[in-house]
């Protein structure tokens, strides 16, 4: 998947935007002013961290190579996923969706309400 994919991906999800708070070298993605996703969009092969369920975050590490504890974000929490075609395109889609449900699950129920 390429950077401009990826973007459109993450885009779709309802109160996505993007952002740039650490530089113009990791493209962040936010709802609710909540981070879910952040790219390392001039990297090659690109990589995306996101947002996980603590066991499953630990699993998907032992199966796959290209998965490792979140860069630079809380090791229990969040994975950084190279994508290097190691990780089925549906995994990794797998993985967007829930990060972005596991952030705003974490939103107050106004912000919920407001992007319902």
């Amino acid at each position: 998947m390429d950077y401009e994919a990826l973007e459109g991906l993450l885009l779709e999800k309802n109160g996505a935007v993007l952002e740039y708070p650490f530089g113009p070298d990791a493209a962040v993605f936010k709802v609710a002013g909540k981070m879910f996703a952040l790219v390392a969009w001039q990297e090659e092969p690109l990589r995306i961290t996101l947002k996980s369920d603590p066991d499953e975050a630990d699993e998907l590490r032992r199966i796959f190579s290209a998965i490792q504890p979140g860069y630079y974000m809380n090791k229990n929490h969040w994975n950084t996923v190279t994508l290097d075609g190691s990780v089925p395109q549906e995994l990794l889609l797998t993985m967007v969706e829930a990060s972005y449900r596991l952030v705003v699950k974490g939103l107050r129920k106004a912000e919920r309400e407001a992007l319902a």
